[in-house]
């Protein structure tokens, strides 16, 4: 796969898009269970699926060409490919799930937290909305299988204040390379464990995505790196 993104838009993060606010943008409706039918993307019990993630989506070292320093992640939503920048051209390449539409955004943010099998807090919005829906959201979840942050979660800031988004694991793997999150990233739990292991507090994010509030950034996937893979760079 060959791509090339070159944005010269402005640099800063509208604070409507990332700000933990009220606004219909920061949070859609959950899903309860595995049922397609509702407009949630909330699975409060990991459930078995008989869907598979495709080949594209699954981890693997490529040959990356980018103006951003070595440590830097990269999360393209429209191709659902989060980056880790190995430097020396080249990065690890992550498929991900994404924001659906109307819950997409931009920017430059930064991980400010991390947390093992963290606990989930759904927004007060989020739990109402979903209480209108006849489905009653825990204030708090604990970590663990059940938990719709998975195995590892990144929290996302933005001038030291927490935006809301994170990256994180998932209960439904089968979600990776759709537009089903409330807008965080999601990541296959074996993944997030890979890239927690080596994003450390303070790792520039840069998401690329609607509103394209990302700033200046350029990225040249060039495809699967063979040696790469075969001899294992960068863990």
């Amino acid at each position: 796969m060959r791509k090339y993104a070159s944005i010269l838009l402005a640099a800063t993060v509208a604070a409507t898009a990332i700000m933990p606010v009220s606004s219909a943008n920061a949070f859609p409706a959950a899903r309860a269970g595995d049922r397609i039918e509702t407009a949630s993307d909330v699975t409060l019990v990991a459930q078995p699926s008989k869907k598979q993630v495709a080949a594209k989506y699954k981890r693997t070292k490529v040959r990356f060409v980018t103006d951003q320093a070595p440590g830097t992640v990269i999360v393209d939503t429209n191709n659902k490919y989060l980056y880790y920048v190995e430097g020396n051209n080249k990065a690890t390449r992550y498929g991900i799930g994404v924001g659906r539409d109307g819950f997409g955004w931009s920017g430059v943010v930064k991980v400010g937290r991390k947390a093992e099998w963290p606990s989930w807090t759904p927004p007060a919005e989020m739990r109402r909305r979903e209480a209108k829906k006849g489905r009653i959201l825990p204030v708090t979840q604990a970590g663990g299988e059940d938990n719709p942050l998975g195995a590892r979660a990144l929290y996302l800031y933005k001038g030291g204040r927490d935006t809301i988004f994170r990256i994180h694991g998932t209960n439904q793997p089968w979600t990776i390379g759709q537009n089903m999150s409330s807008g965080c990233i999601r990541m296959m739990n074996k993944d997030v464990e890979h890239l927690y292991a080596r994003a450390d507090i303070g790792t520039k994010v840069i998401v690329v995505g609607p509103g394209n509030r990302q700033g200046s950034v350029s990225y040249n996937d060039r495809g699967v790196d063979f040696f790469g893979n075969l001899f294992g760079f960068g863990g």
